[in-house]
């Protein structure tokens, strides 16, 4: 992995010359912007004097082999740009048509495919979900007796129903069917999909129940799921580079990335979601903002190539007084209403953001599994284009406990199921979870830190009556949690 590591930073910095050199070439102002976008990454918190970053050094420093993104502007695409390698064993690098996992970022697609046919009131959002399934029903059970499962929920996550997501196959697997997914047997490698409470009652993230929709599709109009979402979804937005197939046909080898995990590139170059409508979309940013511009004009009754101003504003309305609307998630930044969708499968992090009323957004795709340098790039162009009050960091002052005390907090820390390890380096404190990159510990106190990626978040090491450091106390967000140190 050490190997890995140092090879995959001298292709970063080899490269790094070329960034913002995939075509097209903008005018002068619209460079202007890609170079203050590509050298003013920041995160959550600034510290007094400190510099900002450049895409070039977080990509080096998260290991991040691949970046594309694409920036949107008064209802336009302004542009895009891909970064870095899109496959380092064979040097190909990122360009703008370079597609990706969209992983969870499908969910949003589905919905549109969803709403169209309630839009066209062939489905109802409101009725028993099985009065519209044929070749699969889901079973009856006590939470679903007196209300019943209905797209609505389905599509907000408030089913009530298990599975958050999912892990893909190898090309080498077995590939199960869709029912024996939602039934969870072999060779299924995910749960059964099934009630835990009443639907309605509260937010559960279930790209089980999402698995449902897509039944209901295939149903409802006899297509398989991939044909149904290109004929009425991706080509009449112009999305030409994007397909729900799994697996993606041989021939787009060279047009697709490979996902890269902790341990280096995946097995097979990247894993196979055949469950499609929660995580199966291949697309590039500029396809999804064609997706996110579409939204925005309806929103503004300016276009309806998928569905009416009215079902837009349905999607986009949060469902049962929560944040998640219908296949996209929303919330509000400086008076501005945003909807937005983040997407994590094996070897693939991305995320898009785009506000319902003045026609900005962006879509950012990495074929890495470290999500950290996406809010930093959003950051970046938050500042950059000056969306208004978005990105308002905290500034703060640092101090400097002795080595002594930092390897006093030096171990292994137990929060539920995770291990939080602690190392000290160079008179500096780091801490990591998992395959996750070591994150330096910014300390507000002797005792006291954060770091730059938890917004809002502090941390301190807590002592038993005889000096000696036990825990680690999390708080933000209104909760505080507690990791017993455990050696």
């Amino acid at each position: 992995m050490h190997k890995y590591y140092l090879l995959l930073i001298a292709q970063i910095i080899i490269y790094a010359h070329t960034l913002g050199q995939s075509k097209p070439v903008y005018s002068k102002e619209v460079e202007g912007r890609i170079r203050r976008v590509e050298t003013s990454l920041a995160g959550w918190v600034q510290l007094k004097d400190s510099n900002l970053w450049t895409l070039a050094d977080r990509m080096a420093y998260y290991h991040v082999p691949g970046v594309s993104i694409a920036v949107i502007k008064d209802y336009k695409i302004d542009w895009v740009r891909g970064y870095g390698l899109a496959d380092s064993a064979t040097q190909r690098k990122v360009t703008t048509t370079t597609r990706f996992q969209a992983a969870s970022i499908s969910k949003s697609l589905n919905a549109l495919g969803v709403l169209r046919l309630t839009d066209k009131k062939e489905l109802d959002l409101n009725k028993d979900v099985n009065e519209y399934l044929t070749s699969w029903k889901f079973p009856s059970d006590s939470f679903t007796q007196q209300t019943k499962i209905t797209l609505a929920h389905l599509l907000s996550h408030t089913a009530g129903l298990t599975v958050h997501g999912f892990m893909g196959y190898n090309i080498k697997d077995t590939i199960p069917t869709d029912n024996e997914m939602l039934d969870g047997k072999r060779p299924s490698n995910s749960a059964a999909v099934r009630s835990f409470t009443e639907p309605g009652k509260k937010f559960e993230y279930s790209g089980g129940g999402i698995m449902i929709t897509k039944k209901v599709i295939i149903d409802h109009t006899g297509m398989a799921y991939d044909k149904y979402m290109e004929k009425f979804v991706l080509k009449p937005l112009g999305m030409d580079h994007s397909s729900f197939a799994q697996p993606p046909a041989a021939n787009l080898r060279a047009q697709l990335a490979t996902g890269y995990s902790g341990n280096g590139a995946m097995p097979g170059y990247f894993n196979i979601y055949p469950e499609q409508a929660p995580d199966g979309l291949w697309t590039t940013p500029e396809d999804l903002s064609r997706f996110i511009i579409e939204m925005q004009l309806s929103l503004q009754g300016k276009s309806n190539k998928i569905m009416s101003k009215e079902m837009t504003t349905t999607m986009v309305t949060p469902y049962a007084n929560n944040s998640s609307a219908l296949g996209v998630m929303t919330f509000d930044r400086g008076g501005l209403h945003y909807f937005t969708h983040g997407g994590a499968n094996v070897g693939f992090k991305c995320e898009y953001v785009a506000s319902m009323a003045d026609g900005n957004g962006l879509v950012i795709m990495t074929n890495s599994d470290v999500y950290s340098i996406i809010p930093e790039i959003i950051n970046s162009v938050a500042a950059v284009y000056q969306w208004k009050d978005y990105y308002k960091p905290e500034i703060k002052k640092v101090v400097y406990p002795d080595t002594s005390r930092l390897n006093e907090y030096v171990g292994k820390y137990k929060l539920r199921n995770a291990i939080v390890n602690f190392k000290q380096e160079g008179g500096h404190l780091y801490l990591n979870q998992g395959n996750n990159p070591f994150l330096r510990a910014f300390f507000e106190s002797d005792d006291t830190f954060f770091t730059y990626l938890d917004p809002g978040a502090t941390v301190s090491f807590g002592r038993n009556q005889n000096g000696v450091v036990t825990t680690l106390i999390i708080r933000g967000g209104g909760q505080e949690l507690k990791a017993e140190k455990i050696n």
